[in-house]
């Protein structure tokens, strides 16, 4: 493993199969690439996004065990965790945060190297940061882990400033996964929830062996 800096401020850790790049707002970007011995190789890269510093005193990580399994049955899989912004980089409102962070998004991926559209995973805050990419940018498709109710669930805890709801128009696949109790709740007041074109799947634990073949299911549908 070697370890390369660019004047760009990100910082790079890789090996054979595994790149990690640590950026500014002390995000971090892994990415996996398939073994040698893997079955097949993939080319539509699965991006897993995670927002740690956001979700504090939750588990609204998406586990690397599902990325590193991934990997090994061919995809390419590309592990991002959103950090803080820093002192020199704070926002002035939540809509100018998440442009942000979806900015970061992109220019990570271009790095990644692969020329095809993702198919984005996203948990718990980072929810936000994968639809207002997905609202400017091409993706293959989007699967949300508890995404939150709305935005305006999440002023004043979470954000800064009121951030507006989304309003595109899923043309791609997505699906929205959460526990029993929160899918009565997406239901009810989530748009995404309510709409027939989403795919909704309940799961009892979000980490374990049953959310993991629920994705491969839902990504054997898609041909991936």
């Amino acid at each position: 493993m070697f370890v390369a800096r660019s004047s760009n401020g990100l910082h790079f850790l890789r090996s054979a199969t595994r790149i990690t790049l640590q950026v500014r707002h002390s995000s971090t970007f892994t990415v996996r690439n398939p073994p040698k011995h893997a079955p097949r190789e993939v080319p539509t890269p699965l991006v897993l996004c995670s927002a740690s510093h956001w979700d504090l005193g939750t588990r609204n990580n998406i586990p690397q065990s599902f990325a590193s399994m991934l990997a090994e049955k061919g995809h390419t899989c590309i592990e991002v965790d959103f950090g803080l912004p820093g002192e020199s980089d704070k926002c002035s409102s939540s809509q100018n945060l998440v442009d942000r962070l979806s900015e970061e998004l992109k220019i990570n991926l271009r790095l990644s190297g692969s020329p095809f559209p993702p198919v984005i995973f996203a948990r718990g805050f980072a929810s936000l940061i994968a639809q207002t990419y997905i609202s400017s940018h091409p993706a293959q498709g989007l699967f949300l882990i508890s995404p939150p109710l709305s935005n305006a669930s999440l002023f004043p805890n979470v954000l800064p400033t009121p951030l507006g709801e989304f309003d595109y128009e899923p043309k791609f696949p997505v699906a929205v996964m959460a526990r029993p109790a929160d899918m009565d709740l997406l239901r009810k007041y989530s748009r995404l929830g309510q709409n027939d074109l989403v795919d909704l799947i309940q799961c009892d634990n979000l980490e374990g062996r049953d959310a993991f073949t629920r994705i491969e299911q839902w990504l054997d549908e898609l041909g991936i």
